[in-house]
C-alpha cells in the first residue's frame, strides 16, 4: 500500500512540473523567437526492503523544440528575422547572450538594442550605430546594414555545435560557455519577425491531459489513505 502511494506521489509532482513548463509556453506564445519546452520524463526502478521493484516516474531534463516559428511581416525597420539556423549576439553585463527575438530599437546613443536594453553586435563585436544622417536604413539577406552614409557593419549570426547547451536566461535571452561559430549563409529578412513555434491549442490540449493524470493520481491517493484509515479503525475497534 505504502509503496503504490509514493509511486503515485512521484507522479503527481512531475506532473506539476509538467503544467509548469505548459503554462509557460502558453504565456510565450506571443513572444517573438521563443522556442517551446517540455518535461523528458524516464522510469526510476526501485527495490523495496522485500526485494520487489518498483516503478517511479522521474523528470530528468527540458527538452526545448528549436524549430523555426512562422515568420510575421511587420515592416518596422529594425525588426529582423533569421531565416535557418543562427542567433543575433547581444552584449549583457555578464558577456554574450543570444536571441531569436529581433525585435529590435535604438537606444538613447543611437545603437540597436533589444527591447530590454541589451546592445546588438555586429561581427566585429561591437554595438551597431545608427545615426540621423544615415536615412533610411536597409538591411541586406546577408544582414549587412547600410544607409546614406554606407555601410553600418553587418549582424553577427551564430550557431553552436550543441544547440542543447543554451541556457534560457531572460527576456528571450541564452546563455552557454560553448564557443560560438559563424553561421552558414543565414537569410536575413527585415520587417519581419519570427513568432513563437508554440502551439496553443497543443499546449492545451497537453494541459488537460497533465490535469486528469494528476487528478487520476490525486483519486488514487484518496482511496488508499481512506482504507488505510479503515484498516487503522478497523484494528482500534477489535477487542482487547
Amino acid at each position: 500500500m505504502e509503496n503504490g502511494l509514493l509511486v503515485a506521489l512521484s507522479r503527481q509532482t512531475v506532473m506539476e512540473r509538467q503544467m509548469e513548463t505548459i503554462a509557460n509556453n502558453i504565456a510565450n506564445s506571443s513572444t517573438p523567437g521563443y522556442k517551446g519546452e517540455q518535461m523528458l520524463f524516464v522510469e526510476y526502478l526501485a527495490q523495496t526492503d522485500s526485494g520487489d521493484t518498483v516503478s517511479y516516474v522521474q523528470d530528468i531534463a527540458v527538452v526545448r523544440d528549436y524549430s523555426e516559428g512562422e515568420f510575421v511581416k511587420t515592416g518596422n525597420t529594425f525588426d529582423i528575422a533569421i531565416h535557418g539556423k543562427g542567433y543575433f549576439v547581444v552584449d549583457t553585463p555578464d558577456g554574450n547572450a543570444y536571441t531569436r527575438n529581433g525585435h529590435f530599437m535604438l537606444n538613447e546613443k543611437g545603437q540597436l538594442a533589444t527591447t530590454g536594453g541589451h546592445t546588438v553586435l555586429n561581427d566585429k563585436g561591437t554595438p551597431i550605430t545608427i545615426t540621423a544622417e544615415d536615412g533610411a536604413i536597409e538591411v541586406s539577406a546577408d544582414g549587412t546594414i547600410s544607409g546614406k552614409t554606407g555601410d553600418k557593419g553587418r549582424f553577427n549570426i551564430v550557431t553552436f555545435e550543441n544547440e542543447e547547451s543554451l541556457q534560457k536566461a531572460s527576456e528571450s535571452l541564452f546563455k552557454t560557455d560553448e564557443p560560438s561559430k559563424p553561421a552558414l549563409k543565414p537569410k536575413i529578412l527585415q520587417g519581419m519577425i519570427e513568432s513563437s513555434n508554440v502551439q496553443p491549442i497543443v499546449e492545451v490540449t497537453n494541459m488537460i491531459s497533465a490535469m486528469r493524470s494528476y487528478e487520476s493520481s490525486q483519486q488514487y491517493v484518496k482511496g488508499d489513505d481512506s482504507l488505510l484509515r479503515e484498516a487503522i479503525q478497523s484494528l482500534t475497534e477489535q477487542p482487547q
